[in-house]
């Protein structure tokens, strides 16, 4: 009651007109890198990077645990994965819970999803709902509507998306302010552009990182138990598009029923005469193999390659997207008077390692991209070095909204650094902690804290810490667990960790660390 009180005041005292909107545009595995705001190397992203260059970018924005789900429960209710119960990507998500939707609906505000939702239960709290069941589909996408009807619509996902969420735009009640979350499906894996993006990258050739080739020798158990590797772990014919008659023969390499299978229903999926020209591209690849029969290192470069092409296209489509948004917004009279959020549920390994995917607490994917503009509020190309997290976003735009946070909430509100009343919140350390195993990529379980300069991980269901001085190894690839002269410092940190479990009231693993 007190909650909604407030609301009311504020309502009462500010009226609608002056309430900002927010939209807030999240893509899912978009790794920072694959932004040219963040990084030029790999390819151009004009229309998020018109979000930084009009608002603020931050480049060390990180998750409170790496996988999908968690990453949506988290935006939902400002929780970190065992306050909000959704642990791993197969955890049904309570909706009973007070989330940022429903508080938003009880402050006047008309709110909608659209998109992937991946919470294995429907949406509470928005006025308007359309999603993508599970993962979805990258070419005539399924969605679920609020009937509980599952239809089909044409068209390329990320598209399709897009024109769902400007259509809401456009038949929306304009008496009140607006809170669109629109969700893409894209860059996901498995990697399926659509032939305009396809066409434009397949022949592109891209710089690979300095630790595309490093092995497991000297490295801990989580590194020699995950499969996540590009060379052994992902496929030729799903992840990779090679058509199963050029694998024939290939001892190696020789697919099996359902790797096949899959990429029949996959290219099936795609409409003529898209799916000729699609298949004539890739078919290049199939021959490659066959021509040159190349094996470890050679095979490597090979899919490394292959993936940068294909994921970089899914990218360069959402970028399109995001585009055709602002642009709807300035044609509409809506930018002025519109907060835009953009970010990814985590980041994603692009060949750093040698691997794909994401999970490790590791930067690569702890880290994801976080883009906003506020136009009035935001001074343009700004850019924030202080440490944030998801578990801010639901308190962030609620404090965008004019709408009170509630205690529950374990993340801060960013809007005093947006907005340069303050440089950073004086929070030293992020709280990590993964769980999915041995589930999908075999990633051990794993907890731990993230500072200005060093990062403590604990590994503790096979009892291994790792320690990283982040200035000095950026790359995370030297562990400073067991240096004499770091033992003072490991035994702070974990003080420091031990202290951030109990002012997040995590109990799992039970009892003290040693």
């Amino acid at each position: 009651m007190k909650l909604l009180s407030l609301i009311c005041m504020l309502l009462s005292f500010h009226g609608f007109a002056q309430r900002p909107n927010v939209l807030y545009i999240m893509s899912d595995d978009h790794d920072a890198q694959a932004i040219s705001a963040y990084d030029k190397s790999l390819l151009q992203t004009p229309s998020l990077d018109r979000i930084a260059q009009e608002g603020i970018r931050f480049t060390r924005c990180f998750v409170g645990n790496s996988i999908c789900s968690p990453a949506r429960a988290t935006l939902l209710t400002g929780q970190h994965s065992h306050k909000n119960g959704v642990r791993d990507n197969y955890t049904r998500f309570d909706s009973s819970q007070l989330t940022m939707p429903k508080i938003l609906q009880q402050a006047g505000y008309e709110t909608a999803v659209i998109g992937k939702w991946h919470l294995h239960s429907y949406p509470a709290g928005f006025d308007y709902w359309k999603i993508l069941p599970g993962q979805g589909l990258y070419f005539d996408p399924r969605f679920i509507n609020m009937q509980g009807d599952t239809i089909t619509l044409n068209g390329y996902a990320t598209d399709v998306t897009t024109n769902e969420a400007i259509t809401w735009l456009r038949q929306r009640n304009n008496s009140k302010p607006f809170v669109l979350l629109l969700h893409y499906k894209a860059p996901h894996r498995n990697f399926n552009p659509s032939l305009k993006f396809l066409e434009q990258y397949h022949k592109k050739t891209f710089p690979e990182p300095a630790t595309l080739y490093t092995d497991t020798a000297g490295r801990g158990s989580a590194w020699h138990i995950q499969t996540m590797s590009i060379l052994r772990n992902m496929k030729l014919c799903s992840d990779l598009k090679v058509d199963p008659a050029y694998l024939q023969g290939d001892a190696d390499n020789q697919p099996d029923e359902g790797e096949i299978a899959y990429y029949h229903a996959m290219m099936n999926r795609i409409p003529e005469p898209d799916r000729s020209r699609i298949k004539t591209i890739y078919a290049e690849r199939g021959k490659q193999l066959q021509q040159l029969r190349p094996r470890g290192n050679e095979l490597l470069k090979l899919k490394y390659q292959w993936y940068m092409q294909d994921y970089l296209a899914c990218v360069a489509s959402i970028d399109e997207n995001v585009g055709r948004l602002l642009n709807y917004l300035d044609g509409s009279g809506l930018t002025k008077n519109t907060a835009v959020i953009y970010t990814s549920d985590q980041g994603f390994y692009l060949g750093e390692n040698g691997w794909f995917d994401k999970r490790f607490m590791y930067d690569v994917s702890m880290q994801t991209p976080l883009l906003m503009r506020w136009p009035q509020q935001i001074r343009p190309a700004t850019t924030s070095t202080m440490l944030a997290q998801n578990i801010d976003f639901a308190p962030t735009i609620l404090h965008i909204t004019g709408t009170p946070i509630p205690a529950a909430m374990q993340g801060k509100s960013l809007v005093p650094v947006i907005t340069g009343k303050k440089p950073d919140l004086k929070r030293p350390y992020l709280y990590y902690h993964y769980y999915e195993y041995p589930q999908d990529h075999t990633v051990l379980p794993h907890l731990g804290i993230r500072g200005d300069r060093y990062k403590l991980i604990y590994f503790y269901t096979v009892n291994e810490w790792e320690l990283y001085d982040l200035h000095t190894d950026p790359r995370e690839q030297k562990n400073l667990i067991r240096s004499a002269k770091h033992q003072s410092l490991v035994n702070r940190l974990k003080k420091e960790l031990q202290k951030l479990r109990d002012e997040y009231d995590d109990h799992e693993p039970a009892g003290e660390l040693n």
